[in-house]
């Protein structure tokens, strides 16, 4: 599941709004990066519901960032895109809750767990900035 459409759509809004002085609203965004003006409406919400970017309201209203390019993690971006957090493969993220009730007997769990902790790592460590430049 790690990166969806929504995560892919935020960086692209992201990035754009980036690049602009002046608030950018939906349909200036979907008609740039041609995404679907509804989908992208509710990515966008959810980016201003996690405080990542601002919604102005008005003639002139858009979305602006909340933080510069190089605070704003990649981690953060998709975990508010996707409304949870990104996992590379559908387990649970402790043994006790296991969704197979087979957790003691499961000997990759380890090695799941290990590598989830270290996708988050490095997204957390990656900025908007990086993946601008």
């Amino acid at each position: 599941m790690l990166l969806t459409k929504k995560s892919e759509y935020a960086l692209l809004s992201l990035i754009s709004i980036s690049k602009h002085e002046e608030p950018i609203n939906v349909d200036q965004l979907s008609k740039e990066l041609e995404i679907s003006k509804s989908f992208l409406a509710k990515i966008m919400q959810n980016l201003a519901k996690e405080e990542l970017v601002t919604s102005h309201r008005g003639v002139n209203g858009g979305f602006t960032l909340n933080k510069p390019i190089d605070e704003l993690t990649i981690f953060e971006i998709v975990v508010a895109a996707e409304e949870r957090t990104p996992m590379v493969f559908e387990c649970s993220d402790s043994i006790s809750s296991c969704p197979n009730n087979k957790a003691k007997l499961c000997n990759i769990w380890p090695f799941l767990n290990n590598l989830q902790f270290k996708v988050n790592d490095f997204l957390s460590q990656l900025t908007l900035k990086d993946i601008i430049s």
